[in-house]
């Protein structure tokens, strides 16, 4: 390809589901796609080796794990230099990548990625946490291109009200759209998927 490969930006607070959304995203997309992954850990590759484990890409070189050694944020965000050099190698590495994740490590709900280091953000978040963490706010809440309310099938577990997650998201976010995700079932992961393709302008193939 000629263009830049699209790079999409995956952060939420720890254990949300960031990297179980990535491998969904990536076994769904990389029969249709050149992809590639940068995930980014404080002191260990762990993210990186379990997409290794899982397959999520059949080559193991197109995931590169990143150790910030320092909070997550700035290296998504105040300094995106080992970002932009793990994203670079790729880039060199794959000549023809359509398409390159970039996953923070765990942080809070103000976590946002450097715009020159993606293009479109999803943040995740978890139902076991509450249903009030809509409305708690923050930039991962009210800014991300797209906000992901993961485990809902948790939500009798932990007496979270969707409703009132829906309602709350709806106030938080405007006219910004997010959804509602069982990713053990790839519920909603679908409609992930086509919001990547439309803001990237990728060839839009049959879903998986």
């Amino acid at each position: 390809m000629t263009s830049s490969p699209y790079r999409v930006g995956v952060a939420g607070p720890v254990g949300s589901g960031k990297t179980a959304l990535v491998d969904a995203l990536c076994k769904s997309m990389r029969n249709d796609y050149s992809i590639a992954v940068v995930t980014n850990d404080i002191y260990t590759q762990e993210d990186a080796q379990f997409l290794v484990r899982s397959q999520a890409l059949l080559d193991h070189n197109r995931i590169v794990g990143v150790e910030t050694g320092g909070c997550p944020h700035t290296a998504i965000r105040e300094d995106a230099s080992l970002n932009l050099v793990a994203i670079e190698e790729l880039e060199t590495r794959f000549d023809d990548l359509d398409l390159i994740f970039v996953e923070s490590g765990g942080d809070n709900l103000a976590a946002t990625f450097s715009p020159e280091l993606v293009d479109l953000t999803l943040y995740v978040i978890d139902v076991s946490a509450g249903d009030k963490i809509p409305r708690k706010g923050g930039p991962g809440i009210t800014k991300s291109d797209l906000l992901v309310i993961n485990k809902i099938d948790l939500a009798p577990m932990v007496g979270a009200d969707l409703s009132v997650m829906d309602r709350d998201t709806k106030t938080m976010r405007g006219d910004k759209p997010f959804v509602f995700t069982n990713l053990k079932i790839s519920q909603g992961l679908d409609t992930i998927q086509q919001f990547i393709q439309f803001h990237g302008r990728l060839p839009v193939t049959n879903l998986t």
